[in-house]
């Protein structure tokens, strides 16, 4: 850390509010490594500070900050949430993170509407519907949403019912199936839908037995006074759900709301699981992968998890079981309340019946974890088997750990440039990609073009003495091949292995080889090979795009008679586009350093034509 950065946090060190809120540590790349919240930001934010000892962790967190930014709250409550959403949202290093938690799905019921529909979306909006989920099980969600609007037959359309302008709608293929009742037609009142919307809230919110329960009694009824066709209806969506119920839930032996949380950890990995208690019965388990530091305590690993988890959780239970003691209990549970309108008791069992279901989530979460150790140790292999083929395919005498690919981007005679990407035990370091614009070359001459590129990379390797990679892979034939080969022996890297992947039918050359070798589709060495390729074809047509772009950009405001480069340069930093000096009014324009009345009129004459 340099001295200026010391003095710099010194100071603000010394002017730390002791309020309470969130702090933002940042690296010298302005890059979000850490969020926290605390009740006293200034007693907080100095700890970290201290020359007291720190575990590992947070020497390596405090080692890397070089400014940091304060958020002050009104309550610990709106710090806990805020801290929530920022981790969210930026996802630092040194947080524990949810993986990919903004894909999982809800189910959404539009219970605005008159006639709701019941659908699934990606993000909970203060609408006034009813929301329930996350489900991390998409197969399972659409197999629930599918048997509850079949058996309540709720409308799949997305018709505006009633019509805005009173016109009666015509009835779908789903009415005459009796999927529907209708409602688009007039054929299904507004209470008797509500009928149907309500009961599949009820078994959402995992009341089945009382959804049963009234479904027999409206069975009695119906039957009573003669209308047997409704009694078999009614006696049918009971016996359907009975069916569920014994084939999926457990019965916990209390009429309670509950969560039971647990979370398994190896390493950097660790799952968490959510098992999920409604009215008694366990409805349904959800289960996240997070990111953890190993250094992360148990306790701050499910903490943080609990307060992502249910800041995006509709329907919040009346317990909430975890495997331990949290600091910020008190907090957390006053944060529920706020959410939940009512108590939500969040408790740590210590003996007894309630000990074995904290110890069943964990064998869930435990088993869940071995799975994903499983996939990833079966992925590792699978890598690795692709470099073997390949070493194999081609006859090398090390195996290709490091692999670079070269490829050339132009459009016709301008605006060539060069790409080269960097693979590792088979799958892609970014870090060590590279761009070239081509500058040694006139015209479209792809060969003298790979040449250079090739040249200028080896060269640098040659000149700083960096590692050369284990096989050069050129995105090209015969040409492209013999052009790359003679660069690398005017350089003297005459022992480097180097070979060309055809695009037409995926031929692979070897130097002096005058026909290409045959390679199985379906190899793992060349599906490595077509990767590694396409992916500098990629990465070269998005240079080749931007170097494009960038040359239509200027040169359309260069042909303006009075704006040189440097004009050019300051319109563009101002507005940020030419679209946007296209928009501007003249006095806009001309209020740009450099820029005068007449030229902004110009310019703006110029552009709008």
């Amino acid at each position: 850390m340099s001295t200026r950065t010391e003095t710099g946090l010194a100071d603000k060190l010394s002017r730390l509010p002791a309020e309470t809120g969130v702090y933002i540590f940042r690296n010298s790349k302005n890059r979000i490594i850490y969020i926290g919240k605390a009740k006293n930001l200034r007693n907080r934010v100095r700890s970290y500070f201290q020359k007291s000892r720190h575990d590992e962790k947070t020497e390596r967190l405090v080692s890397q900050i070089t400014d940091f930014e304060l958020m002050v709250t009104a309550t610990e409550v709106e710090a806990l949430i805020l801290e929530a959403n920022l981790v969210k949202q930026h996802h630092p290093r040194y947080n524990v993170n949810l993986k990919d938690d903004k894909h999982f799905p809800y189910i959404k019921v539009t219970t605005q509407d008159p006639f709701p529909r019941v659908v699934v979306v990606r993000k909970i909006e203060r609408d006034g519907a009813t929301y329930f989920g996350p489900y991390t099980s998409g197969k399972q969600m659409h197999r629930t949403l599918e048997f509850l609007c079949r058996l309540f037959t709720i409308r799949t359309c997305n018709l505006v019912i009633p019509h805005p302008q009173g016109k009666p709608y015509k009835v779908c293929l789903d009415y005459h199936i009796k999927r529907c009742g209708g409602p688009c037609e007039g054929f299904q009142s507004r209470e008797e839908y509500a009928e149907l919307v309500k009961a599949v809230i009820m078994a959402l919110q995992g009341k089945s037995q009382e959804l049963i329960d009234t479904l027999e009694l409206r069975m009695q009824t119906a039957s009573e006074n003669m209308d047997f066709e409704s009694a078999k209806q009614f006696k049918d969506q009971a016996e359907a759900l009975k069916h569920v119920m014994i084939r999926q839930n457990v019965d916990v032996g209390e009429v309670v709301d509950r969560d039971i949380v647990s979370v398994a950890r190896e390493k950097n990995d660790a799952v968490a699981v959510v098992m999920q208690i409604r009215r008694g019965i366990l409805i349904g388990r959800q289960d996240f992968q997070l990111e953890a530091d190993i250094a992360n305590s148990d306790e701050q690993v499910t903490e943080t998890f609990v307060t992502q988890y249910y800041n995006y959780q509709p329907n919040l239970p009346e317990e909430l079981f975890l495997p331990c003691d949290l600091v910020g209990k008190s907090v957390l549970e006053a944060w529920l309340l706020e959410s939940k309108g009512s108590r939500v008791r969040v408790i740590t069992p210590k003996a007894g019946r309630k000990v074995k279901l904290v110890d069943l989530a964990a064998a869930n979460a435990r088993l869940l974890l071995d799975e994903l150790l499983i996939q990833k140790r079966g992925f590792k292999e699978r890598t690795s088997k692709m470099v073997v083929s390949l070493k194999e395919d081609i006859g090398l005498a090390v195996l290709p750990v490091r692999m670079v690919c070269f490829d050339i981007s132009n459009t016709g005679e301008t605006d060539a440039v060069g790409s080269c990407v960097y693979f590792e035990n088979a799958k892609p370091k970014k870090s060590e990609y590279r761009h070239f614009r081509i500058k040694g070359v006139t015209g479209q001459d792809d060969f003298k073009m790979m040449r250079e590129i090739i040249g200028r990379y080896f060269f640098r390797i040659s000149k700083e003495g960096g590692a050369r990679p284990d096989l050069v892979v050129v995105d090209g034939g015969k040409g492209q091949l013999s052009a790359a080969k003679a660069e690398l022996d005017s350089l003297g890297f005459t022992d480097q292995p180097v070979m060309g992947l055809a695009k037409r039918l995926e031929e692979v050359y070897l130097p002096g080889g005058s026909d290409p070798l045959t390679i199985s589709k379906s190899s793992p060495g060349l599906i490595l090979l077509k990767r590694i390729r396409d992916e500098a074809h990629r990465f070269a047509i998005d240079f080749n795009r931007k170097v494009r772009t960038k040359r239509t950009i200027k040169s359309e405001l260069e042909t303006i008679p009075g704006i040189g480069p440097s004009k050019v340069k300051a319109l563009l930093s101002h507005f940020g586009s030419v679209a946007k000096v296209r928009g501007a009014t003249v006095e806009e324009i001309a209020g740009v350093k450099g820029m005068s009345v007449k030229l902004a009129e110009i310019v703006s004459k110029a552009l709008r034509k």
